[in-house]
């Protein structure tokens, strides 16, 4: 069996097509960072726009790499929540005619999910029950994911995703976009020594306002913001980031008896996090699954996993579904 699954929940437009097994055939994606970098973020109507222009060559060239037609495809599947309304709606209208016109069944994505399973892209993949941690610009998030359909939220942020405080930061400091690479890039090789808060420590839930305000007043009270300073607070701040990540990752591993921890969304691609979680997860006997930087970022092929377990199980999501841009569990 083969699926066609669409992503355009915010600013990158992304098509795949995943085969038995969670076998990925192909995997196209568009991003439109150049285009919003000008802005420092995420501009909804122009991110909307672009899918719109985008997405009928991203899907013409998808089934060309998988070198199948429309006909070969036995499902199709859309992201239709969390995320911006516009975009959302462009690829869930787009999967809704292509299902009308050649009478596919369609299946609705939610695109945490889709995170929770990019891992099911791997080789290895990570048996249930396991931890699962989503930190992107949108969404910082635990979960207790038991199974597919089977999932219990068990920490989120309370203001800021940690992929927003990358952005802010960056932005702030005026290093580029978007905020993760620049600031990862920057803080290459150095060391933070810059003391900074550690938001909500006790707790299960996340917050990053905090720590970004902490670096705004850094920044006023200093004078000469030169590469080095500069480099220093970037260094400091990842650091703070992903020691708050891990800690509480692990944290609620120790809680649930839980061995496997799964991390993905744009965060994920950090070096640093990659490093740490891995470093203490052998310490704890834990095991780490993290799927490859181009799986981390919002794709296709993520939503196809979860769109393909729906597809085997007949789990069909009724055409007259909207976007839903605050879905969570």
């Amino acid at each position: 069996m083969n699926i066609l699954a669409i992503e355009t929940s915010c600013d990158d437009t992304s098509c795949a097509v995943i085969t038995d097994n969670y076998k990925l055939l192909s995997l196209n994606i568009s991003s439109q960072n150049d285009i919003h970098g000008n802005f420092g973020g995420v501009v909804p109507e122009i991110a909307s726009r672009q899918h719109l222009r985008i997405l009928p060559f991203i899907f013409q060239k998808t089934l060309q790499d998988a070198k199948i037609s429309i006909k070969d495809i036995d499902g199709i599947c859309a992201t239709i929540g969390p995320g911006l309304v516009g975009s959302l709606l462009v690829g869930l209208m787009f999967a809704k005619g292509l299902c009308i016109s050649n009478k596919k069944p369609f299946f609705g994505v939610n695109h945490i999910e889709g995170h929770f399973f990019a891992s099911f892209l791997e080789e290895k993949r990570p048996d249930f029950p396991f931890i699962a941690l989503v930190a992107s610009g949108g969404h910082t998030a635990l979960y207790l994911v038991k199974g597919f359909r089977n999932y219990k939220i068990i920490g989120q942020t309370r203001d800021d995703a940690a992929g927003e405080a990358f952005d802010k930061v960056a932005k702030l400091l005026g290093i580029g976009y978007p905020g993760g690479v620049a600031i990862e890039k920057f803080a290459e090789g150095v060391r933070g020594s810059i003391n900074l808060p550690y938001p909500l420590e006790k707790e299960k839930d996340f917050s990053f306002s905090g720590l970004k305000t902490a670096v705004l007043t850094i920044v006023k009270k200093t004078d000469n913001l030169s590469d080095d300073f500069k480099k220093n607070l970037c260094a400091s701040f990842q650091e703070k980031v992903v020691k708050i990540l891990v800690d509480k990752t692990v944290r609620a591993c120790k809680k649930y008896k839980v061995k496997n921890i799964v991390i993905s969304g744009g965060v994920a691609s950090n070096k640093l996090l990659r490093q740490e979680i891995t470093t203490i997860a052998k310490s704890e006997d834990l095991e780490v699954f993290i799927p490859q930087k181009k799986f981390c970022t919002d794709n296709a092929a993520m939503i196809g996993v979860v769109g393909y377990y729906f597809l085997k199980n007949n789990f069909k999501t009724d055409l007259s579904v909207s976007a839903i841009p605050d879905w969570s569990f």
